[in-house]
């Protein structure tokens, strides 16, 4: 892509911020595995309503980078930070930074996650432990430790980003079932905790997104995938994106405990 033609992209995004349905205006959030795929747009899209947008990530700098400099080009801040999310240590370090130089945040969205797909016969314990720390643990490391903002915010708002294969189950995949179905659970205990205190917690399932991850799938799998999908199409990441949007809005303010699927039908 030319230099021009990104620039055109920034102010294309920038006049389409008038039509976002919902207005984040002087919220701050953090997207966690927001480097890439869905959690890029979730990021933007959280920008887009005017809420500033702190990105964490694990390895990719150069992409946090870019989703930064996308955000600030719409007139919002963004900070970045890299953090193994499923080390409490390494999280309690990124709360501590982002307070120092981001500020507290309203709105937490749990994304991050991790797959290593094997037949649950071939399946070793360091695949298991590898995919239920960083998908549940980081979950419940973010939760924890990010609390007292969210309870001092006036909309306080835990999203967490579960699976359609924590719903149905899939094939050579017992491990991330498992760390998605279990944030399902959290999800809805948690909200029971915290409903008391003003913050919401709810959850958002994909079904099958076009994303690198579904992109690396072969061909004649994806084919097998659509078979079943009512809407003969996979999601794209921006549909993710503005269900979390919309949760993080204060038209969502009485809506806690719930899991919006995003799957074109595919597990009604």
């Amino acid at each position: 892509m030319t230099i021009a033609k990104e620039i055109i992209e920034q102010q294309n995004d920038i006049k389409n911020r008038n039509k976002v349905p919902f207005t984040l205006d002087g919220l701050k959030a953090l997207v966690t595995g927001a480097s890439r795929g869905i959690g890029k747009e979730i990021a933007i899209a959280l920008a887009e309503a005017g809420a500033s947008v702190a990105i964490n990530y694990r390895s990719s700098e150069e992409g946090a980078a870019k989703v930064a400099q996308t955000i600030e080009s719409m007139g919002v801040s963004s900070w970045i930070y890299p953090a193994d999310i499923s080390d409490y240590n390494e999280t309690v370090k990124m709360k501590k930074q982002i307070e120092k130089y981001f500020g507290k945040i309203d709105i937490l969205v749990n994304n991050a996650g991790v797959n290593v797909d094997k037949l649950f016969v071939k399946m070793d314990q360091e695949a298991w432990n590898r995919v239920i720390s960083v998908n549940l643990n980081g979950v419940f490391n973010c939760c924890n430790i990010f609390k007292d903002d969210l309870m001092e915010s006036k909309q306080g708002r835990i999203i967490n980003i579960t699976s359609i294969v924590g719903q149905m189950g899939n094939i050579g995949q017992v491990n991330y079932a498992a760390s998605k179905a279990g944030i399902i659970g959290l999800t809805k205990a948690l909200a029971k905790e915290f409903a008391r205190k003003g913050i919401t917690v709810n959850a958002v399932a994909p079904g099958f997104i076009s994303t690198d991850m579904l992109m690396g799938v072969p061909d004649n799998v994806k084919e097998r995938i659509l078979l079943q999908i009512p809407a003969n199409r996979f999601g794209e990441p921006e549909e993710v994106a503005h269900a979390v949007m919309y949760l993080a809005s204060n038209e969502a303010s009485y809506v806690t405990g719930h899991v919006l699927n995003i799957n074109g039908g595919m597990y009604v």
